[in-house]
């Protein structure tokens, strides 16, 4: 049987009855600074999305919106700068951002030789 996952003691149960000011004394402190000091504008936005959204996916560009115990079991898209990523947010994912689940860069994989693209490669045969 598997052993449930817990977030410095608390069950996901206990998380999402919590308030947000006491999940903040359990965070690290940049983190605890962000809840502090209030959400901005767009994270507000994207919190009352996430609100009133039931298990539908919700699109955004916050990239730097913490993740709180109201956002678990949801999908949020993440952009990436191209497209929109799923993440199915968990509980071993709260304290952390929603762009560090989402990458930005990808591997490059490049085709043939690419004939002309440098002096170089005009004396290499293309077969």
């Amino acid at each position: 049987m598997a052993k449930e996952f817990v977030f410095q003691g608390k069950t996901k149960e206990d998380l999402k009855k919590m308030g947000l000011n006491e999940f903040a004394q359990m965070l690290k402190s940049r983190a605890r600074r962000v809840i502090k000091r209030g959400f901005t504008e767009d994270e507000k936005k994207l919190l009352e999305k996430v609100r009133e959204s039931g298990k539908k996916p919700i699109k955004t560009h916050t990239r730097e919106m913490l993740i709180i115990p109201e956002m678990m079991d949801k999908t949020i898209q993440v952009h990436n700068g191209k497209e929109f990523v799923p993440v199915n947010i968990t509980i071993e994912m709260l304290g952390h951002r929603l762009g560090e689940f989402v990458m930005t860069r990808r591997e490059v994989k490049h085709g043939g030789l690419g004939v002309g693209a440098t002096r170089s490669s005009k004396h290499m045969s293309v077969k």
